[in-house]
This record gives structure tokens, C-alpha cells and sequence, in this order.
């Protein structure tokens, strides 16, 4: 859908974030604005515990969403894209991670952003792909799962991607 993440009403959303778990830009960036200090706190207090040297790409961790509409952030750390290195499955794992950590926080409803597909340069169709492939393989209890892109480039390279699982 073609959206702001941020305005989801869904259980939990998923970050797009770096590793820092410290706030970004894009996605990352809008999250922990629109979040406000309660994610930010919780950030760094997984920083101060488990996660001092940040977490690592395709892991996923769930903070409070604070003043978002949903109960949780699932923060996943996407790979940069690189022509010289194949990198799908670290994305790949990204979607598997945030989906298993639904399940372990209890969430029903996940709205996704395109991970990597913006900073990280991944290209939009082939990161439609692997989201879709990562999801529909995933073993979850998620009953919902939605693809939430904010630009209008983005989302009609992604419908047309998507029109070849219909």
C-alpha cells in the first residue's frame, strides 16, 4: 500500500533501521520522530545490554512504539546493496527475523517498509521479491502482514512487481 508507516494501525511496525538502533533518516528517521523519546530510551538501553556494538544486519529486535499507533517497533537492520556481493539472503533474513519476533511479542499485525530500498540502494523490484519471497516462506502466526511504501516511485515499481505473484 502506499502509506506512511508511521500512521499504521497495525500491532507492530518494522523499522528500516541502521544498526546504531540510535534514529536515522527515511523510514529509521520518521519512526523515532513520530515514535518520540520513548523509542529512542529503549534503543539505547538495548545498546547498554545486549546489543553495546549495535545490531547486527538481518537480526531483529522489538522496542515500544511509543506515541505510534501500534503497540511495538520491530527493528530489523538491512544489508547495503552491492553489485560485487550477493546479499538477498541477509535481506531475506531481515523479514524472517522481524516476523519470529512478532510471534514472540504477541503481534497479530505487521507493517513492513521496503527495507534497504531507500539509503541502502537496493533496487525496488528485486527488494519487492525478496520481501515477498522471505514472507510467504516464513513460519509465523502473523495473520496480517502489510508492504507500506511511502513514495509514489517506489510504490507503482512495486505494484508492478507485485503483479507477477497475483
Amino acid at each position: 500500500m502506499h502509506g506512511d508507516i508511521t500512521e499504521q494501525d497495525t500491532d507492530a511496525v518494522v523499522n528500516a533501521a541502521n544498526s546504531s538502533l540510535l534514529g536515522g533518516g527515511g523510514v529509521d528517521g520518521a519512526i523515532h520522530r513520530g515514535g518520540g523519546p520513548e523509542i529512542l530510551a529503549a534503543c539505547r538501553a538495548l545498546r547498554a545490554s545486549r546489543y553495546g556494538g549495535g545490531l547486527p544486519t538481518g537480526q531483529a529486535v522489538a522496542t515500544t512504539a511509543g506515541l505510534l499507533p501500534a503497540r511495538w517497533v520491530i527493528h530489523a537492520v538491512g544489508p547495503v546493496y552491492a553489485v560485487a556481493e550477493d546479499r538477498s539472503e541477509l535481506l531475506r533474513s531481515c523479514y524472517r527475523a522481524a516476523l519470529a519476533v512478532a510471534d514472540e511479542v504477541g503481534a497479530r499485525s505487521v507493517a513492513f517498509p521496503l527495507i534497504s530500498a531507500g539509503v541502502y540502494r537496493w533496487p525496488v523490484a528485486d527488494a519487492v521479491d525478496q520481501a515477498i519471497t522471505a514472507i510467504r516462506s516464513a513460519d509465523t502466526s502473523v495473520d496480517e502482514v502489510r508492504m507500506v511504501l511511502f513514495g509514489s516511485a517506489a510504490y507503482d515499481v512495486a505494484r508492478r512487481a507485485l503483479r507477477s505473484y497475483a
